[in-house]
């Protein structure tokens, strides 16, 4: 999926929505336990639920990974459901991958050819060889970790470089100099709205994808105040607000109300930045 099917769903839905699909056999409602795939049940009904609100779908490889060689199964199902029912949808990986060179070209090759998603997170820590193995596939995205939200963060994103440079700007300065914007995106954290507009200084055009708001305390309205471009520029996440909405026989139709609400929230952005009229 390109740049500009990206922001043709963004107009057309009038939402930059992203429903982080991260399934906790512990959370899910009592009722699909007594299925076969109480997982990929769940998992099918928050996308039936959500897809009209929704520009993307973001999978967790943690809550795949855990449940072994089934949950590994349940994570291509997933993405193979989306894919067939809902071609439109940007189909996103979240799973931090990135290491010496040869072993990204098999991370590359097992996300981009075998579940064939559409975007997938590096770390960028170990540096160029890592990273560029993910950018040759010029069909995907790669998106790079670069001011993220836990508390962590501080450690080392916010070391100085130089006199005014922390190194998440480094990090933005150096991977857009391997490849454009039309490849690569960036995880920018929604409770780091305050330093949005120094990553917008470095990386303008580039799309964030935002992890953060509601249940971890991220403001969407501060997010699109100093992060928001004139094509939007955002894929704003939300996980547990959406698919644990609700823990009964009715939790699909509580998920599509949070991503309903979440959505109109961002439908008034866009109108006020005059994305949409």
């Amino acid at each position: 999926m390109n740049r500009e099917q990206i922001i043709a769903q963004i107009r057309a839905k009038r939402s930059y929505l992203c429903v982080g699909l991260d399934p906790d056999i512990q959370k899910l409602p009592p009722h699909l336990l007594k299925g076969d795939n109480p997982i990929l049940d769940f998992n099918k009904a928050i996308i039936d639920a959500t897809a009209q609100y929704a520009i993307a779908f973001k999978l967790n490889l943690a809550f795949y990974e855990t449940l072994g060689a089934f949950g590994m199964q349940v994570f291509g199902d997933t993405v193979e459901y989306i894919r067939q029912n809902y071609p439109e949808q940007l189909i996103i990986a979240d799973a931090k991958r990135g290491d010496i060179g040869n072993t990204s070209k098999m991370y590359a090759r097992a996300f981009y050819e075998n579940f064939k998603v559409d975007a997938l997170t590096v770390a960028p820590y170990m540096g160029s060889d890592s990273v560029l193995p993910f950018l040759e596939y010029s069909d995907k995205w790669v998106i790079l970790l670069a001011l993220t939200s836990n508390q962590g963060a501080q450690d080392f994103q916010m070391l100085h470089t130089g006199e005014e440079t922390c190194l998440f700007e480094q990090v933005l300065r150096t991977a857009l100099s391997w490849e454009g914007a039309d490849h690569i995106m960036f995880v920018v954290g929604a409770t780091q709205s305050n330093l949005m507009e120094r990553v917008r200084a470095v990386a303008p055009n580039a799309f964030l994808l935002v992890p953060g708001v509601g249940a971890q305390g991220g403001s969407l309205e501060a997010v699109a105040e100093h992060a928001m471009t004139s094509d939007c520029g955002l894929i704003v996440n939300s996980s547990r607000g959406i698919i644990y909405a609700g823990n009964d026989e009715r939790f699909a139709s509580a998920a599509a109300q949070a991503a309903s609400d979440l959505a109109r929230q961002m439908e008034q952005t866009l109108l006020d930045k005059g994305i949409i009229d």
